[in-house]
């Protein structure tokens, strides 16, 4: 007596849904590593485009404590980057430029004692 195994199939088809479950699974979980990734990133050129934007401000307070005088416009770098600081009697406004282009803004109204030339920051706003 000869038996007869008939192969419908049905294993591989089993196979093949759970490789591409797998896969879209594999995908997925990249995609959104990914996502992390970038940001991340955008995380850190924005902290350092603030951080460029400081020591916009800070180079202001130093022109104050060196020339004994409020400084004029004048632009620096920084990092890699670079920054633009705006002068409109005791408003200072320091933009500062990340080197992948990501932009921060830091305003700072100050009080300067001329006497002394101690600046006080009395308001200070950052975008």
């Amino acid at each position: 007596m000869k038996r007869e195994i008939k192969n419908s199939g049905s294993v591989l088809l089993v196979v093949v849904f759970v490789i591409a479950l797998l896969t879209a699974f594999v995908v997925g979980m990249l995609q959104i590593n990914s996502e992390q990734i970038q940001i991340m990133k955008n995380e850190i050129y924005t902290t350092q485009s603030n951080l460029i934007a400081q020591a916009g401000i800070a180079d202001a307070f130093a022109r104050v404590r060196t020339n004994k005088a409020l400084p004029s416009n004048f632009t620096g770098s920084f990092s890699g980057g670079s920054y633009s600081v705006s002068v409109a009697g005791s408003n200072f406004t320091s933009r500062g430029t990340s080197p992948q282009g990501f932009v921060t803004d830091i305003c700072a109204d100050v009080t300067v004692d001329q006497g002394s030339f101690v600046i006080r920051i009395d308001k200070l706003r950052i975008n």
